[in-house]
């Protein structure tokens, strides 16, 4: 059963053929680190930036792909890749740089795309000028951490910026012809499932893409610190489960979702422990989405039941 658009669909319909994303380093920060935002980035963020699975910064570009390479075909090759620059803000650097780093990028023939992870306030005119180049060359996807949709919580989390910055980021993407996919995550502290899937509502009516993510408590955060005072709890296995069906329940079937969930680096992984085994988390959610799809199915005429 189709439960929703998946990336690997995606990819398939766009470049014909099985794609795999290679995860790099800009070896940039981000302005919640570097001091234009602040200087302890946001509570939840590890001290690697959401990047531990990245390659090296310390090595060149074209040796970051060969390594993302090996990474990768350790489970599967392929002949088609995405230069990916995950951790921290990948433009949030002088815009000469970022031009040499994802030219050099998207330089191979086997790179069908590029994929920039930043913020949306990361976004001054002469970086989108450079994107909208760079996507006349091979396709730019830009991944916006907003996270979720609701004040209280972005200044909890200290994201730093407002709603109305990720808007204007979403559009001026959009203008240059650049895919916008947003990342979402579910089980923040304070916020109630109907908050939660009223930002996965929100994000899906305006982006190309969602990254739907568990919320991990990471070893030396201080996120980390409110969850040992007891100040919250993450969610359970089946609480996550069924926030997740729901949440792609709300999305316009145009979204593609990119992630339904992510594993953080079990070295660092305080909560939940669960989330550790990919396999069996996946498993579960399959199976969830079946079930789901069954009740639904037969509750439905059936030019309206999923295929």
């Amino acid at each position: 059963m189709h439960h929703y658009y998946s990336l690997n669909e995606y990819y398939q319909q766009k470049h014909g053929r099985k794609v795999y994303k290679l995860s790099l380093s800009s070896g940039l920060s981000c302005p919640n680190r570097a001091g234009a935002g602040g200087t302890g980035g946001c509570i939840f963020c590890s001290r690697g930036g959401s990047g531990e699975f990245a390659a090296s910064p310390v090595l060149s570009i074209s040796d970051q792909l060969a390594q993302a390479k090996e990474r990768v075909c350790a489970k599967a090759c392929g002949s088609a890749y995405i230069a990916y620059f995950q951790p921290f803000s990948n433009t949030y650097g002088d815009v000469g740089y970022l031009r040499r780093i994802f030219s050099e990028a998207i330089a191979p023939d086997d790179i069908v795309g590029l994929s920039v992870a930043t913020r949306p306030d990361c976004l001054p005119d002469e970086v989108l000028d450079l994107l909208s180049a760079l996507n006349r060359v091979k396709p730019v996807t830009v991944e916006l951490g907003l996270q979720t949709i609701h004040p209280s919580t972005a200044a909890y989390i200290r994201r730093g910026y407002d709603l109305s910055v990720y808007d204007a980021a979403v559009a001026a993407l959009h203008a240059i012809g650049v895919e916008a996919v947003t990342h979402i995550i579910l089980g923040l502290p304070g916020e109630t499932a109907q908050m939660m899937l009223d930002t996965v509502r929100y994000a899906g009516s305006v982006s190309d893409g969602v990254k739907l993510q568990l919320l991990h408590v990471l070893r030396d955060t201080d996120l980390a610190d409110d969850y040992a005072a007891g100040k919250f709890e993450v969610l359970s296995l089946d609480a996550y489960t069924d926030l997740l069906c729901r949440a792609i329940e709300v999305l316009p079937a145009r979204v593609v979702i990119h992630r339904l969930t992510g594993d953080g680096d079990k070295r660092s992984l305080i909560a939940p422990l669960w989330s550790a085994d990919k396999k069996r988390v996946l498993n579960h959610i399959k199976k969830a989405l079946d079930d789901r799809s069954v009740v639904q199915g037969k509750h439905a005429a059936p030019s309206e039941r999923l295929v």
